[in-house]
């Protein structure tokens, strides 16, 4: 009935009951409106500019929009569950965290995604991590940084448009994917519903968790703003409806229904993990900077290790390393500062402005002064 990466379905039907077959056949279904905006964009000269001026501008600043552009701008509307207010709030939630909203980020959530055996082949096939590893965890940093940026989400700001354009990013892989010929449907469709919602609940869910695991304290309103926020970004990107995220604990128990029938983490896992936290070496120049490297290095596996768990990162092949107990150390740390910040009237002011600043910076130099154009990849990995 299922793609074959779904695995331990009876176990799972014994605990979570029919949704778990809900879930399942979100496997095979993908973004209808999508695809048709690639297939009319690959028909018309200069097509994925078209898209972007209509995105930036509105439709009414090019002539002659194919029906598709119009379909998916109407689809991008805000429901009237969207609060802007709340949107902005819970963009505050990362902003507030600065340097550990990055680590948490990079370390239990884009790790988390690789573990997806079958999740992480599109990945795989389009080269978006093992080649270029650095560029695109940038680009993903930017994404990021544009979707929590109070205002960004409006129709035509910046956090509206990218995630239009990573919108079409998945549909164009998908495309080219299926294109080959050589795609398992073991896998299930490439970029498919259901591994669309497990990327929204890494930037979510696991992003709040994380969080908490290195300290920092988070009320439940900006818990469930933070959520609304990443709802929103789901709206946007093409999510079913059904697979809207509207609370924290809804959220949980869609994760625990996802690794409940998961495989475990494969080669791919490994190779894709590995190129995320070598990335900082590959890039270092001088014996200075490779020396850091390496101490990153050694502090990010073991920050990885402490955040996703031993069996994960086991089966992933991290390192147990003495770096492991910095990561206690730090969680003190911030849990001192934290409660200090909740006795000083407005501490969080300065904090958002901190992290604002730290996010800047962070696709400053990651970018070093090119544009994260996210654009449509013209080709696959040559090793798929």
């Amino acid at each position: 009935m299922f793609p074959a990466r779904y695995v331990r379905v009876e176990q799972a039907r014994a605990r979570f009951g029919d949704r778990v077959d809900r879930l399942g056949a979100f496997l095979t279904r993908v973004d209808p409106l999508a695809d048709a905006v690639v297939r009319d964009i690959e028909g018309i000269k200069g097509g994925f500019r078209l898209f972007e001026t209509a995105a930036r501008e509105g439709l009414g600043a090019i002539t002659s929009a194919p029906d598709s552009f119009h379909a998916l701008f109407e689809a991008a509307r805000a429901p009237l569950w969207v609060d802007w207010e709340t949107i902005d709030r819970g963009g505050e939630v990362l902003l507030r965290a600065g340097v550990l909203g990055g680590l948490v980020l990079g370390l239990k959530s884009l790790v988390l995604g690789y573990t997806s055996p079958a999740g992480n082949k599109p990945l795989v096939w389009s080269g978006r991590l093992q080649e270029q590893a650095s560029r695109r965890v940038n680009e993903t940093a930017k994404f990021v940084q544009a979707t929590i940026t109070p205002g960004a989400m409006r129709p035509h700001g910046e956090g509206w448009q990218i995630t239009l354009k990573v919108r079409l990013i998945h549909a164009h892989v998908r495309r080219m994917i299926l294109a080959t010929g050589r795609w398992d449907p073991a896998w299930g469709a490439p970029v498919n519903q259901h591994d669309v919602l497990g990327t929204s609940l890494l930037f979510s869910v696991a992003v709040l968790q994380g969080l908490r695991q290195l300290g920092l304290r988070i009320p439940a309103e900006a818990a469930s703003a933070y959520m609304q926020l990443w709802r929103f970004s789901g709206w946007l990107i093409g999510m079913d409806p059904e697979l809207l995220v509207t609370s924290e604990a809804e959220g949980d128990r869609l994760v625990a229904m996802i690794l409940a029938t998961q495989g475990e983490p494969d080669d791919d896992s490994r190779k894709l993990t590995g190129a995320l936290l070598e990335a900082p070496l590959l890039m270092a120049r001088s014996k200075r900077e490779v020396s850091n490297a390496r101490r990153l290095l050694r502090f990010s596996a073991a920050t990885c290790r402490e955040l996703i768990g031993d069996a994960r990162a086991d089966a992933l092949q991290l390192p147990r390393t003495p770096w492991r107990y910095s990561v206690p150390l730090l969680r003190r740390l911030v849990s001192s500062v934290e409660l200090v910040r909740e006795r000083v009237p407005f501490a969080d002011v300065p904090a958002v402005w901190a992290g604002t600043r730290y996010w800047d910076r962070v696709v400053e130099v990651g970018l070093a002064g090119a544009t994260a154009e996210f654009t449509l990849p013209r080709t696959l990995a040559r090793a798929a």
